[in-house]
């Protein structure tokens, strides 16, 4: 591995101490010259879980590592405590030191083990959902539901919306989903166009029923369905997945359609509790339990297997390896499926809210590199992006490649290309082109001798960039419920080894604390003290939304014909308090 000019300083433990050796005799090494020395690599250093449709497979082996530094990294998490602390979270036991709860979202796919208050749930759901595609459920005028809109954010947005395009090949054309998280006007606006507020349901998605960004929505969805059938219509229109009883009362919704969770589920790990009823009513119920069974089994996998032969355990020490170990900073997940659009910027919220921490459980500095910055894009689209960086730029940027053999949608030969450019990106990232290689090409197709000494050092590939394959045999229920289960402990085997909580999200709050405090001089009220350029800053936005700046935008509003003109427009009210 060609490794940075300046490596991270690793951790002095025993077994940290025996990472830095290994990692000083590895230099050097690129991960072609390891194929070259191992024909048994892949066999080695990949893992696979049998499916209903072939096998769910990790494959390692074009990272700059070997069996002995899995070993080494195993040994690792051993003196960590990891298998302490997996078995303490799946026990339900307090792991979320920080707010003293447990992190306990694997009881909500456990099956028949389910605590009875889940399977209570589940049987709600189950049977709201299937009145509404049954066309059972109707609105204020008796017409059945088309359009179900999700007002929720973060992971109340997040999950729901990626399994819901994931697994859009299951639902239905004359039953649509729709997501609204962002507070600003033109999402709810945008989304609110076009819809029939008689055949629209929404699912207002907030644990305290007091996130700011998710009440403005919902306040705004209110006013826009009151203004076209009436206060009397909110009961038929609304429900809630909340477990504040009496907001949801006072904001219309009736409880017995307000859906209930646990403060032991993390909004990141929520898709699998009420959250998820979305998912039920697009995609069945059925494809929801199924999703829920996929996961269950990478939870009992990652619970009972060795380490080495453990899935989400040594997708995890892999990371560690790349991000702690060679100071690789970056990760990007790239699905080659264009139903995992979504994908990646759910894992941005997994991995970066759940492992960006710079302290230790018990509140010291952590002493290695936590969370890489992830980002992504569907392959092919990706190619055309950002892989110029990942190819010839000057760091390395670890890769997950997403790879997934058969579509829902086999037209002529998509797929076979599809898979082409995945399979082929991976092995370009690890062999490269050296500039010799790329100016004989230029002199076997006839490009001047000149001319191609002058062009080979621009189209040469440094080559050796790690990458790690996922292939899955189809995008199912089943195998989404494996992929996010995989991620999800995964993020937590590395923060086990780094020290972390994973579970807390302190770090959400103090710009939203702040921001309450800027709305009111937004608003017209008195100035508080600020930094310059805040200060500066406010005083321009206010002149700039100053009343003939307004008008000129209200006009803009009118011709967009957007949902704002009805009484839910009063984007001025409604606020409340924010949730991590």
């Amino acid at each position: 591995m060609s490794f940075p000019a300046s490596l991270p300083a690793l951790p002095g433990t025993p077994a940290w101490r025996a990472l830095a050796r290994h990692r000083a005799a590895l230099s050097g090494r690129r991960i072609a010259e390891m194929f070259a020395d191992d024909p048994g690599r892949f066999a080695d250093l990949s893992l696979s879980l049998d499916t209903a449709r072939g096998p769910f497979l990790l494959d390692l082996s074009k990272n700059a590592l070997t069996a002995e530094t899995l070993d080494l990294l195993a040994a690792l998490a051993a003196e960590c405590g990891l298998a302490e602390q997996v078995a303490a979270m799946f026990a339900g036991e307090a792991i979320n030191a920080t707010e003293k709860r447990a992190a306990f979202h694997v009881a909500l796919r456990a099956g028949a083990d389910a605590p009875p208050e889940v399977r209570e749930v589940l049987d709600r759901i189950a049977d709201f959902s299937a009145a509404v595609r049954a066309g059972d459920w109707r609105g204020a005028t008796g017409k059945a539901v088309t359009d179900v809109v999700n007002i929720g954010i973060g992971g109340s947005d997040l999950g729901p919306a990626m399994v819901c395009g994931a697994l859009a090949a299951f639902g239905r054309d004359d039953l649509r989903a729709h997501f609204v998280s962002n507070v600003d006007a033109a999402h709810i606006a945008r989304t609110l166009r076009g819809l029939d507020p008689e055949t629209t349901l929404f699912i207002v998605t907030s644990k305290t029923f007091t996130t700011q960004e998710t009440l403005r929505n919902a306040t705004t969805a209110r006013g826009w369905l009151t203004g076209h059938l009436g206060e009397a219509a909110v009961a038929q229109h609304f429900v809630a997945v909340s477990t504040n009883a009496a907001a949801v009362s006072a904001f219309g919704i009736d409880t017995a359609n307000m859906f209930g969770f646990w403060d032991w589920v993390g909004g990141r790990y929520s898709l699998w509790s009420a959250v998820g009823l979305s998912i039920a009513i697009a995609v069945g119920f059925e494809a929801f339990e199924a999703l829920l069974a996929g996961a269950r089994t990478m939870d009992e996998h990652f619970r009972d297997a060795p380490p080495l032969e453990n899935l989400p355990v040594v997708l995890a020490l892999a990371g560690i390896w790349n991000h702690s170990a060679l100071g690789i900073p970056a990760l990007a997940v790239l699905p080659y499926d264009q139903m995992l659009a979504r994908l990646p910027a759910y894992l941005q919220q997994l991995e970066m809210e759940s492992n960006g921490k710079g302290v230790t459980m018990a509140g010291a500095p952590v002493a290695a590199a936590t969370a890489p910055v992830l980002f992504g894009e569907p392959g092919t689209n990706g190619q055309h992006s950002f892989y110029q960086l990942l190819h010839q730029g000057t760091r390395a940027v670890a890769c997950d490649f997403i790879v997934v053999a058969h579509s829902h949608y086999e037209i002529a030969d998509h797929q076979p290309m599809l898979l082409a450019n995945a399979l082929a990106q991976a092995e370009a990232l690890m062999r490269g082109r050296s500039a010799a290689e790329a100016k004989a090409e230029m002199l076997a197709k006839g490009t001047p001798l000149a001319e191609a000494e002058r062009l080979a050092p621009h189209r040469a590939f440094p080559g050796d960039r790690p990458s790690t394959t996922i292939l899955l045999p189809r995008v199912t229920p089943e195998t989404l419920g494996m992929l996010l289960a995989l991620y999800e402990h995964k993020v937590f085997v590395q923060s086990a080894v780094w020290g972390i909580n994973a579970f807390d999200q302190w770090g959400v709050e103090l710009g939203k604390q702040m921001a309450g405090a800027i709305l009111p001089e937004l608003m017209g009220g008195e100035p508080r003290p600020h930094d310059g350029s805040t200060a500066a800053l406010i005083g321009l936005v206010c002149a700039l939304r100053a009343p003939e700046g307004a008008g000129d935008a209200d006009e803009g509003d009118d011709e967009e014909g957007d949902a704002d003109d009805g009484p839910g427009g009063d984007a001025d009210s409604g606020d409340g308090g924010g949730e991590g």
